[in-house]
């Protein structure tokens, strides 16, 4: 990106970052020849006139290349005036925005249609070290307590891939091991078990109301419908030490109960009810253990998504058909008059059937329409062949 906007060369970007990740992209854009024509906004919002101004300020007099460069953080907070919409679509205000959000969804898409997205990922373990090796250089304060980092994994694990996180949990144990040892102390010699010692906490990196937030609830939901239980468990616990709602767990796992084990093992979706009154009866953190119990079993279960297909025909025959007409012989028939226009006519009434009439309980178009297919678990099995037994091929 840096280069592109040295060269005058962007069109409108949007930057998705992780958090502490560089997302401030100043920096990059403040450097090269349009250095004289950026502005650097922190969020716009509908009625600010500092865009506003700054598109009136360069316009008139736009040349060749893009005018003015808007460098905009938070660009999921961003709903941009007409006037800057148009300016962007003429090419005389060049937008340069940053977010740590899912573009796709926060972004407004008049703005996202006119952008081109960069994905910063989260900084990897060289990158941290370099970082922090650079905070060590040229920090005066870091400088004067003659830091040495022995061991970086404990450092690792409570930065999360954010830079700025890192450089604050450094800044967090120097000056704790300084407080203790006092001026006396002949430089900090930092291990994981300083580290660990005075960040109480992993500072877990989860956002419960960003990417990561879904992204680990997937990974949650398709390690119970990979029968993975480590997994399944593994997830569980990201989704707690980040101060997930334990609510919001025990919908997804009833969700899931349903969707992906139903027929295949019914009790799954008892288990699942039970946990979340469970989990609103005990509350954090006892509700950890019932919350394992759940995903566990259900990781742990054959697994048949029929119920879930089923359903999903089904509406997609609504859409595509519309709403037909009940069949005479099932209309509810509750007085005399209805009964007269034939509502109810024909309809037989099962137990005195034997338990199956056979009657068609589909509209009319539809007859013999199959939505329902059991699967091929053990427990599915014993559903065909029951439905066999009463309708032959049409059901079984």
């Amino acid at each position: 990106v840096q280069v592109l906007v040295v060269r005058g060369q962007v069109a409108g970007d949007g930057a998705h970052a992780a958090a502490g990740s560089g997302a401030r992209l100043a920096r990059a854009c403040e450097e090269g020849e349009h250095r004289a024509h950026l502005r650097h906004l922190r969020r716009l919002r509908v009625g600010q006139q500092a865009p506003l101004q700054a598109v009136g300020h360069v316009e008139p007099v736009a040349v060749a290349v893009a005018a003015l460069g808007l460098a905009v953080r938070r660009l999921h907070l961003v709903a941009p005036p007409r006037r800057l919409l148009g300016a962007v679509e003429r090419g005389s205000v060049t937008l340069i925005g940053a977010t740590t959000e899912n573009p796709s969804f926060e972004v407004i898409p008049a703005l996202l249609s006119r952008s081109q997205v960069y994905v910063l990922e989260a900084f990897g373990k060289e990158q941290l070290q370099a970082l922090v090796q650079r905070a060590l250089d040229g920090d005066e304060w870091l400088q004067s307590h003659r830091v040495e980092i022995a061991e970086w994994d404990a450092l690792l694990r409570a930065s999360g891939g954010d830079g700025r996180r890192r450089l604050n949990v450094l800044e967090l144990v120097v000056a704790g091991a300084a407080s203790e040892q006092g001026e006396a102390a002949d430089g900090i010699h930092i291990d994981d078990a300083l580290v660990s010692r005075f960040i109480q906490a992993n500072l877990s990196r989860y956002d419960k109301t960003g990417d990561t937030h879904y992204d680990i609830a997937s990974a949650l939901i398709k390690s119970i419908r990979s029968s993975d239980p480590d997994g399944a468990v593994y997830w569980l616990a990201r989704m707690i030490e980040g101060g997930e709602d334990p609510k919001f767990i025990a919908r997804r796992l009833l969700i899931s109960a349903s969707e992906d084990i139903g027929h295949a093992n019914p009790t799954a979706l008892v288990l699942a009810n039970a946990t979340f009154d469970a989990v609103e009866r005990l509350g954090v953190p006892e509700c950890r253990i019932p919350l394992s119990q759940c995903a566990t079993y259900l990781a742990s279960s054959p697994k048949s998504n029929s119920a879930y297909a089923a359903i999903g025909m089904a509406q997609k025959a609504v859409r595509e058909h519309g709403d037909l007409p009940v069949p005479m012989h099932l209309r509810n028939a509750p007085t005399k008059l209805m009964k007269d226009l034939g509502h109810g006519s024909g309809y037989r009434y099962d137990h005195d059937h034997g338990g199956f009439s056979g009657q068609e309980c589909l509209p009319e178009g539809l007859a013999g329409q199959r939505f329902f297919r059991p699967g091929n678990t053990a427990r599915e099995r014993s559903i065909a062949d029951f439905l066999r037994s009463l309708w032959g091929d049409r059901k079984g």
